[in-house]
């Protein structure tokens, strides 16, 4: 794997690790240039722009416990990453898996689904360019979700 492909897979990593960490902050942080897509050619309400959208989005619609985190763990996995030298850009696909466990609620499997993403090189590092989630399956999402 080249070295510009680890460091995508690494911020696709970092996401997850972020998000369960409940760093709302540092998920919004890799959105910098970027920005999230709720819906495939939603509609302008359903994008998340740049560190204040995007930490919007997860501000309105993820519950924090009294830990600061949401109780969850994404498991990221069939992360392909197609670089574009080029252009410095790329574009990477991946499925994801979230668990969740709360006082009131015993672990389980609450969503699954993919993740379109597309990078572009700023000065010298990778960042999130456009992210667009497919939710492909839905459990009980009481805990985790605001609405």
């Amino acid at each position: 794997m080249s070295d510009a492909a680890r460091e995508i897979e690494n911020l696709v990593y970092e996401y997850a690790e972020r998000l369960d960490a409940g760093d709302l902050d540092g998920v919004a942080a890799l959105f910098a240039h970027g920005r999230i897509c709720g819906i495939e050619n939603g509609p302008p309400e359903t994008v998340f722009e740049g560190t204040s959208g995007v930490r919007r989005m997860y501000e309105l619609a993820t519950r924090l416990y009294d830990d600061g985190t949401p109780k969850t763990k994404h498991f990221t996995s069939n992360v392909r990453i197609r670089i574009d030298d080029t252009q410095a850009s790329a574009r990477g696909t991946a499925y994801y898996c979230v668990t969740q466990a709360t006082p009131a609620l015993p672990l389980q499997v609450i969503v699954t689904g993919r993740y379109r993403d597309t990078f572009h090189r700023v000065d010298g590092s990778w960042w999130f360019d456009t992210r667009i989630m497919f939710v492909d399956q839905v459990g009980d999402t009481s805990g985790h979700l605001k609405f």
